[in-house]
């Protein structure tokens, strides 16, 4: 009698925590992603662009807003850029690195000018500051080793004869992205020219030193690294990698330069074990980072700076693929691989984000968020596709001074690299 006549409590309905959330959203989008996958298997295209798109519909702004999980996506998505550069990394020795090095010097003073230049000058004309024009420079001109890495290998072109060139011109964008970055976020904060000059000179001379290491001491280091077991194995390199790649991003060096170089000193025995066991989860963790840079775009943002940033974007394009024709053409690859080097630099990505990030974060200017967002998307989806149909895009490159357009059957790709095309 008593219980009846006491009013009845309504529970609350249990919510569920924020570990729950999380997975809930992170088994949507690992779900999406294979369907993603699968349907770009079926039309003949590449992933890349659909889990871009895919990010884009789900940040704000978009029909299936992320909260909960946009936390673990972020780590994720850097995860995937360092294991990316990190397999790249292995297919090549120090040697062939140095090697490109050398020959490549020159088209990389042409690959800045041609490609930083126009974004400067874009800058400057929409009445942008000094700081924020070459903000917008850095933009344009870096390529995404990210998304060239995962294009690389998907199409099986790691062991083309062009893919070193590719790779040496890759690599000197993101030792200039070690100098530039320290330089612009002194420049941001109103330092003067002079400390923001020793800051980059710090961060080179650690980049250096990595680039040292690398060369003198590959064989000893991959002697401590291997081990017979596979569990022990992935737990070291993977231990290794986060460690330096984490203490290069301490030191404003890319994180990808500090897995790249690791992935340099690996050899032999070690690498081959590696480049075995660490492609799923790569590829995993790569689709993490593509559908994390559409999260951070705002599709409402990006309408006001569209037009400007397409024809940056179509100017910039041109630029990249002569940029990539002149480096092929200078180490003797044929008029085939000149052209697949200069249309496998137009996809922008990771790089241009923390640029533009960097500007944003320091009040630069209101519109470099949006714009560089645009400008990004427009290329990585492009230059994802340009990458995959290379080889049946008509080629207007020219071979012992005449002119040959002609589209071009899919090389096979085999190690080691095959002549020259």
């Amino acid at each position: 009698m008593l219980a009846a006549a006491l009013p009845l409590e309504v529970l609350p309905e249990p919510e569920p925590s924020h570990a729950g959330s999380v997975l809930i959203e992170l088994g949507i989008i690992l779900l999406v992603l294979a369907l993603l996958g699968r349907l770009a298997q079926r039309i003949g295209i590449p992933s890349i662009p659909l889990y871009l798109l895919a990010g884009l519909l789900m940040g704000d702004g978009g029909f299936i807003p992320v909260s909960a999980g946009e936390e673990f996506l972020e780590v994720g998505a850097e995860i995937g850029v360092v294991l990316l550069l990190l397999l790249l990394g292995l297919e090549y020795s120090p040697q062939d690195l140095r090697n490109g090095l050398k020959s490549n010097w020159v088209a990389g003073l042409v690959d800045g000018l041609a490609n930083g230049v126009p974004g400067f000058a874009v800058g400057l004309m929409m009445g942008w500051s000094f700081t924020a024009s070459l903000l917008l420079a850095g933009v344009t001109y870096i390529s995404s080793s990210g998304i060239i890495a995962r294009l690389l290998d998907d199409f099986d072109r790691v062991a083309n004869r062009e893919t070193p060139v590719l790779l040496s011109l890759l690599v000197m964008e993101d030792i200039v992205m070690a100098v530039f970055l320290p330089l612009m976020a002194v420049l941001l904060v109103g330092a003067t020219l002079i400390q923001g000059a020793i800051a980059a000179g710090i961060a080179l001379g650690l980049v250096a030193i990595a680039f040292v290491v690398s060369m003198r001491y590959s064989e000893r280091v991959s002697s401590l690294v291997h081990s017979h077991s596979r569990e022990l194995l992935l737990l070291t390199v993977l231990g290794l990698t986060f460690l330096v790649a984490g203490l290069a991003d301490a030191v404003q060096v890319s994180a990808a330069v500090g897995a790249f170089l690791l992935g340099l000193t690996l050899s032999g025995q070690v690498a081959d074990d590696v480049r075995g066991l660490l492609p799923p989860l790569r590829d995993v963790f790569g689709g993490l980072f593509f559908v994390f840079f559409g999260l951070t775009i705002d599709p409402r943002d990006l309408l006001p700076v569209l037009l400007p940033a397409l024809g940056l974007a179509a100017v910039t394009a041109i630029t990249k693929i002569y940029t990539g024709v002149f480096a092929a053409r200078r180490n003797g690859i044929g008029p085939k691989g000149q052209w697949r080097t200069g249309l496998s630099l137009v996809p922008r990505g990771e790089f241009s984000i923390v640029i533009a990030g960097l500007g944003v974060a320091a009040g630069a200017q209101s519109q470099l968020g949006p714009f560089a967002a645009a400008y990004v998307l427009i290329l990585a989806v492009a230059g994802s596709i340009l990458m995959r149909f290379a080889d049946r895009i008509p080629s207007p490159v020219k071979l012992r001074g005449q002119s040959t357009w002609q589209a071009s059957p899919a090389p096979r790709a085999v190690r080691p690299p095959g002549p020259l095309t």
